[in-house]
């Protein structure tokens, strides 16, 4: 479904007498005259999922959703009120709530956000273009294919799903921007068995695009294969050793250490109020030569891609480490403003419901110039780890524990045997400070990032070429 932004607002949210352009226009107005900022958001959404498990559907599931979200801004405070009906007497109620923050001061209202943002995707819903059943078939033949691969495969898991959001974005003077945002999404899990030792493996892929990749056979079979290949290697897997060694992450998927490690300090509502391990280290040498990370909205189709963000500032590529150096945090427009510079483009929320906040969009490092191959070599005793699981991170302080779903020993510059149990555990600045080479290799992950903040989660990027890291303490399963 192709859809004309610049006139569907009418089919959306102003279909009916009670919520009309004009009306929300005036009432915007009025809520935040006297205000330093604020917006009204409006939001579309249509969802669906698909599961399937032990060789049949489990779950299909459609939603529709639709509402607004009103904000003032005013210092440091902000109020903010959303409702899922759109009428003018639910408008009302909430511009009462947030003029509750005005007390005789007297803001400024901020300049709007530019109107010059291209679309970085299609504005096509990935839901309409392929029918009920194909979905389920795809599923189907996932299942028949893994499982006709190796007699070692025990049970097969897969999904797909795709969202389509229509936004709105309504500010005082008549200032409006919308947004079209598709986002689709297939994870394979395949459990292998031998003997009494079974063990998983996982791929993924997804993107702000249609569903016209996932379906292509080739892909989904190789996607398969890759999901295949990680529950083999890890039946061969032995207990991790543990003990302080060199690391070796590989390029990609690895990135995610560095914006869970990382990022989050980078993001300005942490540093404006002091709570980040990076606040007030601007300017200062806070990695290691040669390590420069930027955060990314502008890549075309990529899951944490957005043209617009959710308070209409134009994505942008901000350079948060150059060389080494901290050169940049990531901004929404209030911290921003109270930190004496603008925002970056990474004002974001989940939904309607939801206030924005500095987020990252795709987080990743840039290139060296050395040979992944040089960079093992290196390597005396170490590990080599490839794809990573879940994780935490404390941002106060950079402390982060990541567990290694795919890994592997590296012995004499060699790749060694799979271990199974690693943890990687230390701190986002001092893992900076030991990065000891940089490959040539940078990759960014298969749009697969959920980042969770403050209860919300959005869809974000990582990436990173093959890094050697000295000195990482790794918890395993044997001293």
């Amino acid at each position: 479904m192709s859809m004309n932004k610049k006139n569907n607002d009418k089919e959306y949210f102003f279909s009916s007498e009670e919520f009309d352009s004009l009306q929300t226009q005036r009432i915007t107005d009025t809520s935040l005259h006297g205000m330093d900022d604020g917006e009204l958001y409006l939001q579309y959404a249509q969802s669906e999922s698909f599961s399937f498990d032990d060789g049949r559907l489990k779950n299909a599931a459609f939603d529709v959703s639709k509402g607004f979200g009103l904000r003032s801004v005013l210092g440091e405070k902000t109020a903010y009120a959303h409702s899922s009906e759109l009428s003018g007497d639910a408008l009302k109620r909430a511009s009462t709530t947030v003029k509750s923050i005005k007390s005789g001061y007297e803001g400024t209202l901020a300049l709007p956000p530019c109107r010059n943002a291209e679309s970085l995707y299609s504005s096509d819903n990935p839901l309409g273009g392929i029918s009920f059943t194909e979905k389920v078939d795809l599923l189907e033949k996932i299942n028949e294919y893994a499982r006709s691969r190796d007699p070692k495969v025990n049970q097969v898991s897969c999904s797909l799903s795709a969202e389509w959001h229509y936004i709105e974005i309504i500010r005082p003077g008549g200032h409006r921007q919308t947004d079209i945002r598709p986002l689709v999404r297939l994870n394979i899990s395949v459990i292998a068995k031998d003997g009494d030792k079974m063990e998983a493996g996982y791929s993924g892929k997804g993107g702000r695009y249609d569903y016209n990749l996932l379906f292509n056979e080739e892909h989904w079979k190789a996607q398969t294969d890759e999901a295949l290949r990680q529950a083999l290697v890890n039946l061969e897997s032995v207990p991790a050793p543990a003990g302080e060694m060199d690391i070796i992450l590989g390029a990609g998927w690895p990135g995610v250490l560095l914006h869970e490690a990382i990022g989050h300090g980078l993001e300005g509502d942490f540093n404006r109020k002091g709570t980040s391990a990076f606040a007030g280290l601007m300017g200062e040498q806070i990695a290691a030569k040669g390590v420069t990370i930027v955060d990314d909205g502008t890549i075309p189709e990529k899951r944490g891609s957005i043209s617009i963000d959710d308070e209409g500032t134009k994505s942008r590529c901000t350079t948060l480490i150059k060389d080494g150096k901290l050169v940049g945090y990531m901004q929404d427009r209030m911290n921003g403003r109270l930190m004496g510079g603008q925002s970056t483009g990474n004002g974001r929320r989940q939904s309607y419901a939801h206030q924005p906040m500095p987020r990252m969009t795709n987080t990743y490092m840039l290139a060296g110039n050395q040979e992944p191959e040089e960079i093992l070599a290196g390597v005396k005793n170490g590990l080599y780890a490839v794809n990573f699981g879940g994780g935490q991170v404390d941002v106060t302080n950079g402390k982060f524990v990541f567990s290694c779903t795919e890994a592997y020993l590296v012995k004499d510059g060699k790749i060694g045997a799979p271990v199974k149990g690693a943890t990687l555990i230390g701190n986002g600045a001092d893992v900076l400070k030991k990065v000891s080479a940089i490959g040539n290799d940078l990759k960014l992950d298969d749009g697969v990032g959920i980042c969770g903040k403050a209860g919300q989660s959005v869809p974000v990027g990582v990436g990173q070429p093959t890094l050697r890291i000295n000195g990482i303490t790794v918890g395993g399963t044997q001293a």
